[in-house]
């Protein structure tokens, strides 16, 4: 792995490499220098409108080569801020205007959404000439000037916003830095060590920071190159293994959990693959879940702790050291340390507030002192995790602070009673969730989701339940479902679900 990348720019990046660089679904195949030579022309042409170097720009596009072309060339010069091209209108108006963006660029199949809110906020928006064979991706309408006015970023310029979940609270923008976004992915290349023959296959939407550093970014710094399909489907999924042949996958669990509800109906796909290793990350991932994965694929499930503010990776498990399924690793990047009585300490089984420090770590929010002022002190930034350190130095996450469930003063890990309903034999998925209790303040639901062919009721699964766990932790109530609700990134959200389930008005 080439350190001395870090602090480059994109394109400074990138023109060190040769050889294929980009894959899509309808077979485009597109080489470093196509890519450098297409993000020059687009920077003469964000000259030839007014850009400068620490405007906003808001990108709208589906997954694919479109996307990941417009991203690396907006992120090389300017501020990128991509946004889900299915938000509703009155979701556009709301990130558009935070943001307060300067202009948009989006193709022709933005929505009516999308044109309303840019309309009504009078931002200007672009349309994109896609990629072909013919011709290299360009904004509509807009000539190309011989010469580029605009700098490419620098090391500490903000090349990248993008917005918290805000489960709890108004989302947050996360400013990311050139240097940022390149550490995180050169971490992320050294921990799975990425070579150029490798191809990564990105099944993650490109508006989250998982799909943009941990898929496509990790791939560009390495030289290697990387398939950009359209999204995540699980009834293509092992098509394109079968066709693109790839050798590592980034995902989330709920992913993983229907690629294997799939696994015994392509042995034969899996069997003729080359994929070498298996990354999963932005949730936990059930220990259960982990060795099934395994016995389908026989090769490493690499479990990764990532936010947006650390531009994604914090911990990894590691492929050249043992892997220990239900932790996240140890660090992959920044320097980690538990804050406990408001002092830092990394005691092994101590628990304590996760915080992070380095040079892929985010030094503060846009325009909200009081969320960096609650969340930054002396160079550590607090992720809002609870974990502990195993004698080995292995990172153990207990859950999100704010999802701790406080049943009348009991406190419970809401994962813990997850890994507990997965390790009954009939249960595909399982989230448990908080829900209001009149007297207990809160209390515990769960949902599940069976496998195929499998039956068990309410009663079977607290009776299962308490036989690893203490009764207080059981669930009032297991709700059995066909599918759980996911967020827009394909994760599963404990805050808020009682509610979208009913159960809570």
């Amino acid at each position: 792995m080439v350190t001395s990348l870090n602090g480059k720019s994109i394109v400074e990046i990138m023109r060190v490499h040769t050889g294929q660089c980009l894959f899509s679904n309808d077979g485009l195949e597109l080489e470093y220098e196509d890519i450098v030579v297409t993000i020059e022309e687009f920077g003469k042409q964000l000259s030839s409108i007014d850009m400068e170097n620490n405007k906003i720009c808001a990108l709208v596009l589906p997954n694919g080569v479109d996307m990941a072309i417009s991203f690396l060339a907006l992120a090389n010069y300017v501020t990128v801020s991509p946004l889900n091209p299915n938000y509703t209108k009155d979701e556009f108006l709301f990130f558009l205007k935070d943001l307060d963006c300067e202009f948009i660029i989006t193709d022709n199949n933005a929505s009516n959404s999308l044109m309303e809110a840019a309309k009504q906020l009078k931002i200007k928006l672009f349309y994109l000439n896609n990629y072909s064979p013919k011709n290299r991706l360009s904004i509509k309408s807009l000539s190309t000037p011989s010469k580029c006015l605009l700098d490419q970023n620098k090391a500490d310029d903000i090349c990248l916003i993008l917005h918290t979940s805000g489960t709890t609270s108004r989302p947050k923008q996360v400013q990311l830095s050139s240097v940022n976004i390149i550490s995180s992915a050169l971490n992320i290349a050294r921990v799975l060590q990425l070579e150029k023959k490798d191809k990564g296959l990105n099944i993650m939407p490109l508006f989250h920071i998982h799909g943009l550093i941990a898929s496509l970014l990790s791939s560009i710094v390495t030289g290697s190159s990387v398939v950009c399909t359209s999204g995540f489907n699980a009834l293509t999924f092992y098509g394109n293994i079968k066709s693109f042949k790839p050798t590592w996958i980034t995902a989330v669990p709920t992913m993983y959990q229907a690629i294997l509800s799939r696994a015994s109906r392509n042995k034969e796909i899996i069997q003729a693959s080359s994929l070498r290793l298996l990354r999963s990350s932005s949730a936990a991932m059930p220990v259960a879940t982990i060795e099934a994965l395994e016995n389908a694929f026989q090769c490493p499930i690499i479990e990764a702790y990532g936010m947006t503010e650390a531009s994604h990776q914090m911990a990894s498990n590691f492929l050249d050291i043992n892997r220990k399924p239900g932790s996240v690793g140890k660090s992959a990047g920044p320097e980690i340390a538990l804050f406990r009585d408001n002092k830092l300490t990394t005691v092994a089984n101590s628990v304590g507030e996760i915080v992070i420090r380095g040079s892929n770590v985010t030094k503060g929010y846009k325009n909200n002192d009081k969320a960096n002022k609650e969340n930054f002190f002396d160079g550590w930034f607090k992720t809002g995790d609870l974990g502990k350190f195993d004698e080995d130095g292995f990172l153990f996450i207990s859950g999100r602070i704010k999802e701790i469930i406080n049943k009348g003063g009991e406190k419970i890990s809401p994962q813990e009673v997850d890994e507990a309903l997965m390790r009954h034999e009939a249960v595909f998925q399982a989230v448990c969730f908080s829900v209001k209790h009149e007297k207990l303040g809160e209390d515990i639901a769960a949902a599940v989701v069976l496998k195929d062919g499998s039956t068990v009721d309410e009663k079977d699964l607290k009776t299962h339940l308490s036989k690893s766990i203490t009764t207080f932790k059981i669930p009032r109530q297991i709700l059995i479902l066909d599918e759980i609700p996911k967020g827009n990134t394909g994760k599963i959200q404990r805050i808020g679900l009682a509610k979208k389930l009913g159960l809570e008005l």
